[in-house]
């Protein structure tokens, strides 16, 4: 059987369970998985990893292989309700290819779309949406170096559903066509996509692999392939690819859901259990990589890139397989990696800082090496600064290790991790147990129950010394002597390879000594004031929203639902937003996202993450058009000190220098990048051109962001930080009196606030552009890449009918683009359309469509594009491509409130916009009542009735002279 080689990013292989990965379904009472396959290991090749291990397998998981070698895994699992994953993963990827073969595994995958012995071409994602799966978001495959991976999300749990995903999963495992004219058409979406994906991060990407690893077969296995390969490939290539790695023996079938383990086997035994197929391939060669390779140096400059500087060495691979003993080194490493991040941060995120980032860790390059790496992002000119600066506190790491204080902190954030991954184990997520199964096949990492994950790390607990911690780390690492220094940006370095080890060797020199334990501070934002009175208190009955309010004005509304167990979301909204920026002061409130940068009046941003160790809480700040708003994820438990904690941003923010830097650090690289890439370009432009340069949707000259400073933000939201209306909403599982405890000592506690969000109606005034003559933009990145975007003016969304209609349009819209100029014509990877009607802006809104193309396509795309706008002014709009479009609106709107963000969008204004809730309700009815007429209408009302604004991107004349 062949074992998927374990592959992993430079970078730490301990992984914590943490608040968003803490999703569950009551175990399965069985006998354990695990026991009946040591039994069997005794007579047979072992199956699963974790046979051979001493580490628990999670109960509740079925583990079956059928006759002819397909494995699968299953489990039962209830969140959300009446929902289900399904994943296939076939264990050969970009690796298994020969030399002729060279991005044909992709090209295969996309193939499973375009027909099989029982789904015509082009049938089967219409039969999908048919059953409510949207293309993209539930329908999809990648591909990587060693897998590929098919996945479909099942919005619901009838029987006849799972049976359809199972059918096309066999069709997909044995029985497609591939042909050759099915093969032609594909390879324009191929091609496609290979171009819209190669820009200056991959070429990056490439040549940082090159320079480590040289010699390394992963360097010309890169899963897009090589234009030679996709120009050239043929229908029988394709199936040779096919009939050599899609074999049972090859293939794992994971499927995490509500539906019984039997119904599930039952139906996996009945599709897949005639199928037949040759033995798996062998493990393919990844390597080699040369671990003694040092001393040698890399510049790449590219005018989009950022700069940085990367220091490398290596040291031979080691088999590390998921044992209690290994868990426990892992473990004691991944703190003291966690320590050097901390370091490392801390010199970000403070006054002068030497880099913008910088980053410490080790990690496998497949099974051929293993990787330790400093990487260094710094501020264009300033990569020495930073370089002296990441080295020396890895050194003074290394040498001289970590206090009991910087171990305390990293435990506490650990022990918190796994509580919280204990009290929320029961309302775990498919998707979340659908990755562990995956995992456990793509890297051998076994599943395991928190309750077990908490008990074994409390065993090794008492071990975790700084000590011990720096032995582990010393053990793991490789000693960065002589390493690979690789720098990238915009200009080469002065002095060039020469200066760049030069540094490295200053850097090395610089003095260094034992840090220094300063303890810990305590979190000073505890006392708000009496807390506040409860004035009113009401509940909206349909939903069962409670809407508070207390005698300061403040508002609350409370869900109370247990769709995830132990986890409670927060959001706080503050009058204000940029509704409040002006013509004459465009960034008015634009620096209100640096806000958390700036720490607190009593604390740094830096000294909080030590403060707040240990507790589930977060904070971040930004704007809406209306609001500022404030959210996190946290707990029961934590509920308290998180709302005080955003109290304190309210009341005190520390408005220190430190932010402003930050925000100054990426200005240079924002602009410098605004034309790097066809998408870039659009995004700078296209406000002001659709605003008649407007300048609140401008963007506005480099030298008015960086004159932006946090005085005068202090002068402009000051007054709506002590006074400006609140909205706090509270959904999640959560007692209510604590919860109205928690709001009434923080922001309860607070000075009276304005009743009302102030409604700004002088600033609701958006135009749309009169001038619809095309506008031709440029771009500076691959010369083959063009954009071409067409975008109609509409309406607000105060018609709630029209809103429903334009947006259903939109899809409809999208589905056509897919099949005319992705399936049809191959001439667009991904083209999409979008409606969006304004709640801010009267009578402002927009339909638009957008296609990535070749630049010799353009012409072409154009016309596809406008025959399919005549169509749906004609007759194209049919029954079937209605529901096609609907259906996965309607499942969509069935399972909103099987999660956190579901509730928390009705929770959120439930006082202040009240109709949103009314809309929830009404939102079936309406779509139901969506006619074909109803859309061609539609169409003909924005599509016929006006032109479009039409903005075509391409790339800038190249300057270069011909000899």
């Amino acid at each position: 059987m062949k074992l998927t080689a374990r592959v992993f990013a430079a970078g730490l292989l301990f992984a914590l369970p943490n608040l968003a990965l803490t999703s569950a379904l009551a175990a399965k009472e069985a006998e354990p998985a695990a026991e009946r396959h040591r039994e069997q290991a005794q007579e047979a090749e072992p199956v699963w990893p974790f046979e051979t291990s001493d580490v628990e397998v999670e109960r509740g998981f079925t583990f079956g292989r059928l006759d002819n070698g397909m494995r699968y895994i299953l489990r039962e699992n209830a969140t959300p309700q009446g929902t289900a994953v399904v994943r296939m993963r076939i264990d050969s990827g970009s690796l298994d290819e020969t030399d002729s073969e060279r991005g044909l595994s992709h090209f295969l995958e996309h193939m499973a779309f375009n027909g099989s012995t029982n789904i015509p071409e082009g049938e089967m994602v219409k039969l999908l949406e048919r059953e409510g799966l949207s293309f993209g978001a539930d329908t999809n495959a990648s591909t990587g170096f060693n897998a590929i991976t098919y996945m479909l999300n099942l919005p619901r749990n009838d029987d006849e559903l799972l049976d359809t995903a199972l059918m096309l999963m066999r069709e997909t495992a044995s029985e497609l066509t591939i042909a050759e004219d099915a093969v032609e058409r594909e390879r324009g979406v191929i091609l496609a996509e290979r171009r819209d994906r190669r820009n200056f991060a991959q070429k990056a990407r490439e040549d940082s692999l090159e320079f480590t690893a040289p010699d390394a077969r992963f360097n010309q296995r890169f899963p897009i392939g090589t234009l030679e390969s996709l120009e050239n490939a043929t229908a029988d290539q394709l199936r040779a690819v096919y009939e050599r790695t899609y074999t049972p023996t090859n293939t794992v079938l994971v499927i995490v859901g509500d539906f019984s383990a039997e119904v599930m086997e039952t139906n996996i035994r009945a599709r897949f259990a005639d199928w037949n197929g040759g033995a798996a391939p062998a493990d393919p060669v990844t390597g080699p990589i040369d671990v003694n390779r040092e001393g040698l140096t890399d510049i790449y400059t590219d005018p989009a890139l950022s700069e940085s500087v990367s220091i490398t060495r290596m040291r031979p691979w080691f088999d590390e397989p998921d044992t209690l003993a290994n868990r426990e080194t892992q473990a004691l490493r991944g703190i003291g990696y966690g320590i050097i991040r901390r370091r490392l941060s801390r010199l970000a995120t403070g006054a002068d800082a030497p880099f913008r980032t910088a980053s410490y860790g080790t990690g496998d390059l497949f099974e051929d090496a293993r990787s330790t790496a400093i990487s260094v992002s710094s501020v264009d000119g300033e990569w020495k600064k930073g370089m002296l600066a990441a080295v020396q506190v890895v050194n003074e790491a290394v040498t001289y290790g970590f206090t009991q204080a910087e171990v305390d902190e990293q435990l506490a954030n650990v022990r918190t991790a796994l509580d919280n991954a204990v009290k929320a184990k029961d309302t775990r997520s498919n998707r979340a147990f659908a990755g562990q199964a995956l995992n456990l096949v793509a890297s051998e990492r076994i599943p395991t129950d928190p309750v077990y994950r908490k008990a074994q790390y409390a065993k090794i607990e008492p071990k975790i010394t700084p000590e011990n911690v720096l032995a582990a780390l010393r053990e793991d690492i490789a000693p960065l002597e002589n390493p690979l220094i690789r720098f990238q940006g915009r200009t080469a370095p002065a002095g060039g390879d020469a200066a760049l080890r030069q540094a490295f060797a200053e850097a090395m020199a610089l003095p260094i000594a034992a840090p220094v334990d300063n303890g810990t501070a305590e979190f000073a934002y505890t006392d708000f004031g009496k807390p506040g009175e409860v004035v009113e208190d009401s509940v909206e009955e349909r939903l069962g929203i409670r809407r508070i309010r207390f005698a300061n004005g403040v508002r609350l509304n409370l869900k109370t639902t247990d769709v995830r167990e132990d986890r409670i979301s927060v959001r706080v909204s503050l009058d204000g937003g940029t509704l409040m920026a002006t013509k004459d002061d465009p960034l008015k409130v634009y620096l209100a996202g640096s806000i958390p940068a700036g720490g607190l009046g009593e604390h740094s941003a830096d000294e909080l993450r030590t403060v707040l160790a240990g507790r589930s809480v977060s904070y971040n700040f930004g704007s809406t058009a209306d609001a500022f708003r404030m959210s996190s994820t946290t707990t029961p438990r934590d509920l308290d000190p998180q709302m005080k904690l955003f109290a304190a941003y309210v009341t005190d923010p520390g408005y220190r220098p430190e932010g402003v830097e930050r925000f100054r650090q990426g200005i240079d690289n924002f602009f410098e990048t605004l034309d790097s890439t066809p998408g870039r370009a659009l995004g700078s432009q296209i406000g002001g051109i659709l605003s008649d340069g407007d300048p609140r949707f401008s963007l506005q000259p480099k030298e008015a962001f960086n004159a932006l400073d946090f005085e005068g933000l202090e002068a402009v939201i000051g007054d709506r930080l002590a006074s400006g209306a609140i909205e706090v909403a509270i959904a999640g599982d959560m007692d209510e009196d604590a919860a109205i405890a928690a709001v009434a000592a923080s922001f309860g506690a607070l000075p009276e606030r304005e009743a009302e969000f102030r409604p700004r109606e002088d600033a609701r005034n958006r135009s749309f552009t009169a001038d619809r003559s095309l506008r031709e933009l440029t771009h500076k990145g691959e010369d083959d890449q063009a954009l071409i975007r067409l975008i109609w003016p509409t309406t607000d969304d105060s018609d709630f009918d029209e809103t429903l209609k334009l947006r259903l349009l939109a899809r409809i819209m999208r589905l056509e683009l897919t099949d005319r100029l992705r399936e049809d014509l191959g001439q667009a990877y991904s083209p999409s359309a979008g409606a969006s009607n304004s709640r801010f802006y009267r009578d402002y809104g927009t339909l638009s469509i957008t296609a990535s193309v070749d630049v010799a396509q353009i012409d072409a795309t154009r016309a596809a594009i406008d025959a399919m706008l005549a169509d749906l002014a004609g007759e194209a709009i049919t029954d079937d491509l209605v529901n096609r479009a609907r259906k996965p609106l309607l499942e969509s709107y069935d399972n909103a409130l099987k999660n956190l963000g579901g509730w928390m969008s009705l929770t959120e204004h439930a006082q202040s916009e009240p109709e949103r809730i009314d809309r929830y309700f009404a939102t079936p009815e309406v779509l139901d009542a969506i006619t074909p007429a109803d859309m061609k209408a539609t169409a003909i009302r924005y599509l016929t009735a006006s032109e479009p604004v039409k903005i075509i991107i391409r790339p800038e004349p190249s300057t270069e002279v011909e000899d």
